[in-house]
């Protein structure tokens, strides 16, 4: 592809050699680079792209995109621009032929409710007949194809690469989950997204590589409200004005408490053994009665979401009623069945806010007990640890401290920290650093009527241990522990 092509809608400067030159494909990972490739030049929060430009020259890369002046040879072009993150995000889609502009684009972003709602959607969407693809904390999904996700925002170049994949698979549309530090490092440049969701938003991310304050992730949540057609916000949900400051898109709404273009009234909680669900009326654009297999507060607000975003694929009310009866995600409020006494969950509850949320929601069963597994990631905040032993020792009736990824830190350190937090609490609580031992524990000690929540893991399949990941799925861990094993 020639490069004039690629920067056709870029502004640049040309520091050396020509723009009228032929370009083999487009990378970041100097150990990528081969003959004729065009090489970007990021500035991440470990490395430096500039520091290779000589490597990657040496390698035959014929193109540079940098932010400074860098010592190669006169026969390689290197193209200055403002910012290289952006700079990528641009490049990447004019290299695969602009596909976001052959699909119509969804972007989710929020605190919570990402992960969900993009299946929610998915479900629907499909029960009417659209292919979609999907984007997200979990997995990419193309076709028939998976791809375990490394972020839940892909850099930008991959975001193209999947969007052309989606077309060339004969998607309609693709739903994306929507991070801040996506925004943020411009992974969603370059596009203009035909529908862009607002869920919620609460101090998280903050600190050393990812936002500097709370202030900054708001704004970096509001960037995707400057760059879709049609904004569909959570009309409950706090700091609406600091998020939506200089908007440019049409703005939904839909909501509970507060006045809302789609609004949910005459809540119903439904609680079966081994079965928690909600139900409640729709009102506004659309009416009619809706079920959903999973409790609580959230999963309401999940599932409005998801039908504000059908209602413009003009998907009828039954399909939509059969599609969220079927919408399952992976390590979202998951009921695994292990009694006929007692219910038992895994979610991915890993901050205070999200779990404050879920305990909460689970309160309103009025459970004969509310029991709590959780640990926390090692080589992260300590306020985090904090916050969520508070959180679980004023909500929960037991809590069992254990394991996450400890990382680099020692599970017992991380256990003290949480602690910490459970001593501003009067809520009982044992610690079993092995995350088997502690889940056995909870299985073997449930009492009829309670609801045991595993909680931090969610979907993830390992644990992550002195920089190496081990194989561990909380689903594997209940079989084997049922099994006796």
């Amino acid at each position: 592809m020639r490069l004039t092509s690629l920067l056709e809608r870029l502004e640049y400067e040309c520091l050396q050699g020509k723009v009228d030159v032929e370009v083999e494909d487009v990378v970041f990972d100097s150990r990528k680079v081969q003959e004729g490739s065009l090489f970007m030049c990021i500035r991440g929060a470990v490395v430096d792209g500039h520091t290779f430009a000589k490597d990657v020259a040496d390698k035959g890369a014929a193109v540079l995109v940098v932010e400074e002046a860098v010592d190669v040879p006169e026969h390689v072009t290197v193209i200055k621009v403002a910012d290289t993150r952006y700079a990528m995000a641009v490049i990447s889609a004019a290299y695969y032929d602009y596909p976001a502009e052959k699909l119509k684009v969804i972007g989710i972003t929020g605190t919570k409710g990402k992960t969900t709602t993009t299946y929610m959607v998915k479900s629907i969407l499909e029960n009417a007949g659209y292919k979609v693809g999907l984007i997200g904390t979990i997995e990419t999904v193309i076709g028939e194809k998976t791809i375990p996700s490394a972020n839940t925002t892909p850099e930008s170049l991959l975001v193209q690469q999947y969007f052309h994949e989606m077309v060339e698979a004969g998607c309609d549309c693709v739903v994306m989950e929507v991070s801040s530090q996506g925004l943020m490092l411009h992974r969603t440049a370059g596009f203009e997204f035909e529908l862009g969701i607002f869920t919620n938003i609460e101090p998280d991310h903050i600190g050393p590589a990812e936002h500097e304050n709370f202030e900054d992730y708001m704004h970096c949540k509001g960037l995707l409200f400057k760059q879709c057609k049609v904004g569909i916000i959570n009309a409950d949900a706090e700091h609406l004005e600091e998020v939506l400051e200089g908007h440019t898109c049409t703005i939904e709404t839909y909501g509970i408490d507060r006045e809302a273009d789609l609004r949910a009234t005459n809540v119903q909680l439904i609680s079966r053994p081994g079965y928690l669900g909600i139900a409640y009326d729709l009102i506004g654009l659309l009416d009619f009665h809706v079920e959903i297999d999973a409790p609580g507060k959230f999963s309401i607000y999940n599932s409005l979401t998801a039908i504000a975003i059908c209602r413009h694929f003009h998907v009828s009310e039954d399909n939509i009623v059969k599609a969220l009866a079927l919408a399952k995600v992976k390590g979202r409020i998951e009921m695994v069945k292990v009694s006929d006494d007692f219910t038992l969950m895994i979610d991915y509850a890993h901050n205070a806010m999200a779990l404050e949320s879920l305990l909460t929601t689970l309160r309103d069963y009025n459970p004969h007990r509310l029991v709590c597994l959780f640990g926390c990631g090692g080589n992260r905040s300590k306020m985090r640890r904090y916050e969520m032993g508070e959180v679980s020792g004023r909500l929960a009736d037991l809590t069992i401290i254990t394991s996450d990824n400890p990382r680099f830190e020692e599970p017992q350190d991380i256990m003290d920290d949480i602690k910490i937090g459970m001593a501003k609490t009067e809520g009982r609580f044992v610690e079993i650093a092995d995350r088997k031992e502690a889940i056995a524990y909870a299985i073997h000690h449930g009492e009829p009527g309670d609801i045991v929540i595993l909680a931090g893991k969610g979907h993830e399949d390992y644990q992550e241990i002195k920089g190496k990941k081990y194989p561990m799925d909380e689903r594997n861990l209940i079989r084997d522990i049922l099994k006796g094993e």
